[in-house]
């Protein structure tokens, strides 16, 4: 860490790219800590499990708006600014969830809060990607492997804290939890302002949304992306109420078998990528990753032992983990002059797929709940109609990882 001739520190790109891990951290707390939540804001709040889904689609929504919007935004205001202003949307956001329910209408403080994180987490997804890629180096795709992992190890911290924080205070406490968490946001708003920052592909030079859009490329890039974020997140929002259900287990255990050891194995495997992944045809990764994804969820959805169906879930977190950060460096790859435009459209795809993979296996499950297993119940082993009906959803899930298949096969017939 060099120092200037006044004596004061003099940061550099490497503290950048701290800054965009950190940054991930704090998307990860915003997306992940209220779902943790949401039991409490049931039992302690009178929030009614209608008002929680309304919530969540609330959420998505407004970050798909904001993924839409963002590279138009981000070219106007500038890197710095635009992440500034994300930092400070997720510190208002977690505060009001720690505030607000406790002095308006519950629901309406949550919502506010809610809606101001999506807002955050969804300008940090589009521009930290550009400003990591912008960063001088060679190997793209390792430092986007490395920087994403370190959305994994913020969702494992986020787990483990609040499990640690409701064992030692008690959920009473709950509201001082998110409070606690806007030290992250808060440190990343003062890094992002101090760091050096480079642009990716200055604007007279950045390909036009219409040009982009009539390459085949960029749609079967975008695909991918909506499967790789269909694929991540429909394990992810399910695992935990899968391990309570399929084993009986505590809300405790439930989510440290079930998202921790997911978001562990899929932060171990992106750091690997990162250190190894350079040397290797991108296409070719993800193809496997496709292809250990869809024996993943067959072993989540088709085994007759609890165990092994949870050792599926912790795969999954394995097979899904270079998805997104490859399709990215990738895409920089086969659209160099991309830009802003390029990164925020590829966020809004992962986002729809972020969307749709968790919706479609809660659809699916309660379809199956109703027709009580009509016609396709005998294929699944759960022990009671909630657990079957939830692995015949989590089944149709491998429709993902087949699109990527396809997908990936036919990018390796362009050069």
């Amino acid at each position: 860490m060099a120092a200037n001739e006044g004596g004061k520190m003099k940061l550099n790109y490497k503290h950048t790219l701290y800054a965009c891990f950190s940054g991930y951290i704090g998307q990860a707390v915003v997306s992940n800590l209220p779902p943790l939540l949401f039991v409490i804001f049931q039992s302690q709040l009178g929030i009614s499990l209608e008002k929680i889904t309304l919530l969540i689609t609330v959420g998505f929504c407004i970050q798909i708006l904001v993924d839409s919007l963002a590279a138009k935004m981000v070219d106007i205001l500038g890197y710095r600014i635009a992440v500034t202003i994300a930092n400070i949307f997720c510190f208002a956001g977690l505060l009001s969830i720690g505030i607000l329910p406790m002095i308006i209408n519950p629901f309406i403080g949550l919502l506010i809060g809610i809606t101001l994180n999506s807002i955050g987490g969804g300008f940090i997804e589009v521009v930290v990607n550009p400003i990591a890629e912008a960063l001088p180096g060679d190997e793209k795709s390792g430092v986007m492997g490395i920087l994403h992992s370190f959305y994994c190890w913020g969702y494992v911290a986020v787990v483990l804290v609040s499990t640690l924080f409701f064992t030692l205070v008690g959920e009473q406490y709950w509201n001082w939890l998110p409070i606690l968490w806007c030290a992250i946001p808060l440190l990343n708003l003062f890094l992002f302002l101090k760091v050096p920052i480079k642009t990716l592909v200055e604007k007279d030079v950045q390909i036009s949304p219409r040009k982009l859009f009539s390459t085949k490329t960029f749609w079967l890039l975008f695909i991918l992306m909506v499967c790789a974020g269909a694929a991540e997140q429909a394990m992810s929002k399910w695992s935990s109420f899968f391990a309570e259900v399929g084993l009986g287990t505590s809300k405790t255990f439930g989510d440290l078998l079930g998202p921790c050891a997911f978001a562990l194995l899929m932060g171990i495997t992106r750091l690997i990528y990162g250190k190894k992944g350079a040397k290797y045809d991108l296409r070719k990764l993800i193809a496997i990753s496709g292809g250990i994804c869809i024996f993943s969820y067959l072993l989540v959805s088709l085994s007759p032992i609890p165990a092994i169906s949870l050792i599926g879930c912790a795969l999954t977190g394995l097979s899904i983990a270079i998805l997104w950060p490859a399709a990215i460096s990738l895409s920089s790859k086969m659209h160099p002059t991309g830009g802003n435009a390029m990164f925020g459209f590829l966020a809004l795809g992962g986002d729809i797929g972020c969307a749709i993979g968790p919706s479609l296996v809660g659809l699916v499950s309660n379809v199956v709940i109703k027709s009580n297993y009509a016609g396709i119940g005998h294929l699944f082993t759960g022990e009671n109609i909630t657990q079957s009906a939830l692995e015949a959803g989590l089944f149709t899930a491998i429709v993902f990882p087949i699109v990527i298949l396809l997908s990936t096969r036919m990018l390796k017939k362009i050069k």
